[in-house]
């Protein structure tokens, strides 16, 4: 369910890991685009190639696109397996598309080439499961450990103490808390003592060695939260604040700046700068590779949809779209109506609306090729929450918290949801929740890795899937 008003939800890649450069952040940027670097001067070595300039150039061309690596130590083994491929085949057809067009790639001999493609993977995967065993003993060997204490028993605090614990890889060990309520006040599960109250933060730090200091204060509290900086100023500790905005659902949550001013994003789109410009190239790439190569079959699709009922081939309705925008989104006709109006039924199973050629094209996701052009036309992207019609949107967003978070990105014409079961028709407002909480997983954790990996299950899918009708 989406209404999680009091759940406290880690940013993606951790916040906590963003306080510092630890060991393990610097190995998880670092490995993969060096696996990579290494694996191609390897082979090159074992067939006695000349490691000259186009190898030189190649190596600096790999490692540029592929660092910072996206696998995490703190991500669970399946999510880095299918990270690993997507990204490896996403490197592939960009440096083989970039090898072939510029002509690069006749400087490389075949077998090494293949040996890379073939043995990188492999050796990213051996050397990325001996660190994920060794780095937790390496990183809580004695001396190696940061401590570290709390301001505040509440839920911020707490889950920061729980992660803490939980995570080896954040290599910090929590002393204790710090809170001016009574001590039978406090829960008693807690994940570390509590050591005294605010006043005796200072004395405490400063003879126990105290490294990071920790502040979970409500903002109402914040004269409180200056006087006990002055009282942490004698002290070397550093000093982190953790501001209460985080027990919301963040989408993309992050600090940022403007001009020299400092901000929280707390909902933003994954789209900015360098990422929007990858998204909409490999967008236009995309699509326009697909409408060529599709368009005899999208040719015999509009004639078999003018035999099958009286009617326009292109069926166009209006949707919401990025910032929540109305734009017309094109699809194969597939019923005998074209409902756009205030009032739009959702196809259902065994709908009398639909014609057999129809229920084709729906059934296999022909319906929607026409979609490609609206990605050409900048209204929608490949991979991205799908479009509902106005009405519904109108509906939902008055039913279902969060709903139109989803419309901070373009609409895609496959995602998250989809792939994830939630394709067709969403009969209960239990099933339409479910969709809108993937859609708001894809924007906190986009990739284009991800948006590959969504395409390969949706091809893989679209075949056998029995939900759209």
């Amino acid at each position: 369910m989406l209404q999680r008003e009091h759940t406290i939800r880690p940013l993606k890649g951790n916040l906590l890991q963003r306080t510092g450069f630890t060991l393990s952040t610097a190995i998880e940027a670092f490995l993969y685009p060096s696996v990579i670097v290494l694996c191609l001067l390897a082979v090159a070595g074992y067939y006695d190639e000349d490691i000259g300039p186009p190898y030189i150039i190649l190596c600096t061309l790999s490692f540029a696109v592929t660092f910072p690596g996206e696998a995490s130590f703190h991500e669970r083994p399946h999510q880095v397996l299918r990270k690993l491929l997507t990204s490896w085949l996403l490197f592939l057809f960009i440096m083989g598309a970039f090898g072939f067009a510029t002509g690069y790639i006749v400087y490389f001999s075949e077998n090494v080439l293949f040996a890379w493609v073939v043995t990188t993977p492999i050796v990213y995967g051996l050397v990325y499961t001996a660190l994920r065993v060794a780095l937790p003993r390496v990183i809580s060997s004695p001396g190696n450990l940061r401590t570290a204490v709390i301001a505040g028993v509440n839920d911020i605090g707490i889950c920061l103490a729980q992660q803490f614990r939980d995570d080896p890889y954040l290599g910090t060990q929590v002393l204790g808390f710090f809170d001016d309520r009574n001590p039978d006040d406090v829960q008693s599960d807690i994940p570390a003592p509590l050591k005294g109250r605010l006043l005796d933060l200072s004395e405490y730090v400063k003879q126990n060695h105290v490294e990071a200091i920790y502040l979970a204060l409500p903002m109402a509290a914040q004269p409180h939260i200056l006087s006990l900086l002055d009282s942490l100023k004698d002290t070397t500790a550093s000093i982190y604040f953790v501001p209460d905005i985080f027990i919301t659902d963040l989408i993309q949550g992050r600090f940022d700046s403007v001009g020299n001013m400092p901000v929280v994003a707390v909902c933003e789109t994954p789209f900015t700068g360098f990422n929007g410009l990858a998204k909409r190239v490999s967008d236009v790439a995309l699509s326009t590779l697909i409408l060529l190569l599709l368009l005899p079959i999208m040719l015999l699709l509009a004639f078999g949809v003018k035999l099958s009922s009286p009617g326009p081939v292109i069926f166009k309705q209006r949707r919401y779209g990025l910032d929540g925008k109305e734009i017309l989104v094109y699809k194969f006709r597939s019923m005998t109506t074209c409902d756009n109006g205030e009032i739009v039924k959702q196809a259902t199973k065994d709908d009398a609306r639909i014609t057999r050629f129809g229920a084709f094209i729906r059934r296999t996701s022909l319906d929607e090729l026409p979609q490609f052009v609206n990605v050409l036309q900048g209204r929608m992207s490949i991979v991205g929450p799908r479009p509902h019609a106005v009405s519904h949107n109108e509906t939902y967003r008055k039913t279902i918290k969060g709903y139109m978070i989803r419309h901070k990105v373009k609409p895609g014409i496959t995602g998250w949801a989809q792939v994830n079961g939630y394709r067709g028709e969403t009969e209960t407002i239990d099933k339409m929740e479910k969709r809108i909480e993937y859609d708001l997983e894809y924007l906190r954790n986009w990739s284009l890795s991800l948006d590959f990996w969504i395409v390969i299950k949706t091809a893989l899918i679209v075949v056998k899937d029995r939900n759209a009708y």
